[in-house]
């Protein structure tokens, strides 16, 4: 039933985060001009604050709502390496991806990858991140907001998938990039009070942290596993999840999109360090809880820790509103970007392309055309869901290990390397797409069929993090491989975007903050190192 167990305040405060995001959303439609700048990228107008915000949001969506808090129950606090891993690529964006993009005036993070490369490097990654947005993220999300969404409401999972792109699709589609960062500002304040709420009320009722500890054990304190461990051994986090991470945060159009938009470099760099510090909460806010909804209902499926917890009668009433609302907050920002970044993609790199004449305006209207696509395409993909399997945050994770290794090898070789050619950079990539592929695949095909695939059962089994680190591994060496067969005049185009410029520019604040953030990092991990 609609708004089941809901106070008056509560329908109160749902409605008023409605309402200021539709407000904030069309505000921005208001002051963009017709300009692809303004619609793309916000008129790279943006400040620190916004851009910063805009990054945790755009991460977060309904597979940590759903995906930590159920790693957390079934696994523990390992799963927050993920997160911690994350800050220091986040880093890595500010301080040498973020000038290099500034520099070059890119749209896309594809479009860098022809001017260091060759257009056809540039095709592949627009049409493999295009694919791996609906594979992933879409899909991921739309299944994590329509639990949540039921464990609140009651609605099924239809329903409420379709309401929450609809709501979400009438915003971005009318005020681009920045009506997705402005109400993302919204969203971030309603996210982290919503999620903070279940924290300190679970830790309430387990008696605190150290109620928790005795709840559970010892094990689940731990994030250093064994190298035999099948999701997180202490060898796959350490070699494998930096190489997702880097991916993700530095190259990937979903997220880079946001510090196209700031002002300048300073800025960007400001949001990245702003965003880097916010990346330290998820654990506490999501994987903790999902261990509090162990503690409290022993047994627990691990999908069903988090929707279990904001169901009962922990949140007092008069607050189930604000935890609706950071819920709402978290998926309707995620798919914001998702629409935006995928109608970047298809109107810069491949509308622009054949069509290098269209005015402004037709490119406003090209990108508006396809962010409606995009939103039609994920009602179409809503019945697909349910073929989502359980703890969906590790198979995102493990999906993203058989992509992310060939882009990750590229950016950063190719950014450090003259030597690295624009014939081996797109051979890298489809070399390394196919073989993470065949992983994928023969993945699928075992577990559905219990085929066996004789001596190369090895190649199926082995754990998505050290897989991470073998494609990556060969993706290097095909690299260096086929420049030794080819010229360097291919990179030639990528020379006047000078590197040193961003790893020596003195910015003694940022410096400061971001030797800080390690730190902290450095200090959780020996608090949950197991010792």
């Amino acid at each position: 039933m609609l708004f089941n167990n809901f106070s008056n305040l509560d329908i109160l405060i749902l409605f008023l985060y409605l309402i200021f995001v539709m407000f904030a959303g069309l505000y921005a439609s208001w002051r963009m001009n017709e300009h692809s700048k303004d619609y793309f990228l916000a008129g790279r107008n943006m400040g620190w604050l916004a851009v910063g915000a805009s990054l945790f949001a755009t991460n977060i969506s309904g597979e940590h709502f759903i995906g930590l808090a159920g790693s957390g129950a079934s696994r523990g606090i390992a799963v927050g390496h993920f997160e911690w891993f994350a800050a220091f690529a986040i880093i890595l964006l500010g301080w040498v991806f973020v000038p290099l993009y500034l520099k070059a005036g890119v749209y896309t993070v594809p479009e860098f990858l022809e001017l260091r490369f060759n257009k056809a490097s540039r095709m592949y990654l627009t049409s493999i991140s295009i694919v791996a947005y609906i594979l992933t993220k879409l899909s991921v999300t739309l299944f994590a907001g329509g639990l949540l969404l039921n464990a609140l409401l009651g609605w099924d999972i239809y329903t409420s998938t379709v309401v929450m792109v609809v709501l979400t699709g009438v915003y971005t589609i009318i005020g681009g990039l920045g009506a997705v960062i402005y109400t993302q500002l919204i969203q971030f304040v309603f996210l982290i009070a919503g999620s903070l709420l279940i924290t300190y009320f679970g830790l309430q009722q387990v008696g605190g942290f150290s109620g928790l500890r005795a709840s559970l054990p010892q094990e689940y304190f731990c994030m250093f596993k064994p190298m035999s461990d099948p999701d997180f051994p202490w060898t796959g986090i350490i070699f494998g999840a930096p190489i997702l991470a880097i991916w993700y945060w530095c190259t990937d159009q979903y997220i880079v999109q946001r510090v196209l938009g700031a002002r300048d470099i300073c800025v960007a760099r400001t949001a990245t360090i702003f965003a880097g510090f916010l990346k330290l909460l998820p654990v506490f806010l999501w994987v903790i809880p999902g261990m509090i909804a162990l503690a409290l209902y022993p047994g627990i499926n691990g999908d069903n820790a988090y929707p279990t917890l904001i169901a009962g009668t922990l949140i007092p009433s008069g607050l189930r509103g604000l935890v609706m609302a950071g819920i709402l907050a978290a998926l309707m920002s995620s798919l914001a970007s998702l629409f935006n970044s995928t109608a970047t993609l298809y109107t810069m790199d491949y509308y622009r392309h054949f069509h290098p004449q269209a005015s402004e305006r037709k490119l406003v209207l090209v990108g508006r055309l396809s962010t409606m696509i995009i939103v039609i395409t994920a009602i179409l993909w809503v019945p697909l869901t349910k073929m989502i399997s359980s703890q969906i945050y590790i198979y995102l994770q493990s999906v993203q290990a058989y992509i992310s290794p060939p882009i990750t090898a590229v950016f950063l070789f190719g950014i450090f390397s003259k030597r690295i050619t624009g014939k081996a950079a797109i051979y890298t990539l489809i070399f390394g797409g196919i073989i993470g592929a065949s992983r994928l695949i023969m993945e699928l095909v075992g577990k559905s069929f219990s085929v066996s695939f004789g001596y190369l059962q090895w190649f199926v089994e082995i754990n998505f993090l050290h897989f991470a680190v073998f494609l990556f591994i060969l993706s290097v060496a095909a690299l260096y491989f086929v420049s030794l067969l080819s010229t360097v005049k291919d990179s030639a185009g990528f020379m006047n975007i000078k590197i040193k410029t961003t790893l020596l520019e003195k910015n003694v604040p940022s410096i400061a903050f971001s030797v800080l953030l390690a730190l902290i990092i450095f200090s959780l991990w020996g608090v949950f190192s197991g010792i």
